[in-house]
């Protein structure tokens, strides 16, 4: 992680709702955002900060979502979701975040992310599926 990853810095993204980030169950005049596509928008957009500031061969995991979902955005909408870097705590890392769409606040809540190593990691989960593999 370069020195420059510290709390308060922000980022903002803008993401279109389309089909496939809506809801169907209730039929087509009824499709909103769905709450998935808002956790993994938010994931993005804390992942693409993380990364402004990591150095080559790191990247990072989410570990811990806490979302409210307070207003429905229709399909058609765009949603921008900002995260602000809470805490850094070692290669731990605590975001706030909120949603908004063009017309109301729609989500808000906290998430946290873990930096680590691209090839340790690849390494880790390569010994997983061996022994998973040889679990069966």
């Amino acid at each position: 992680m370069k020195s420059t990853l510290v709390a308060g810095l922000t980022k903002t993204s803008r993401y279109e709702v389309d089909l496939g980030r809506t809801i169907g169950f209730m039929g087509d005049e009824a499709r909103v955002y769905n709450t998935p596509a808002l956790i993994y928008d938010m994931e993005v957009t804390s992942r693409d900060l993380l990364l402004e500031h990591s150095d080559e061969g790191e990247d990072s995991v989410g570990t811990r979502v806490e979302v409210d979902h307070m207003a429905p955005t229709l399909l058609g909408q765009w949603v921008e979701v900002t995260v602000t870097i809470e805490e850094v705590k070692g290669p731990a890392v605590t975001f706030s975040f909120t949603a908004r769409d063009s017309l109301d606040n729609i989500g808000k809540g906290v998430h946290k992310r873990f930096v680590v190593g691209v090839e340790q990691t690849k390494a880790r989960l390569l010994a997983k599926a061996s022994k998973a593999k040889a679990a069966q």
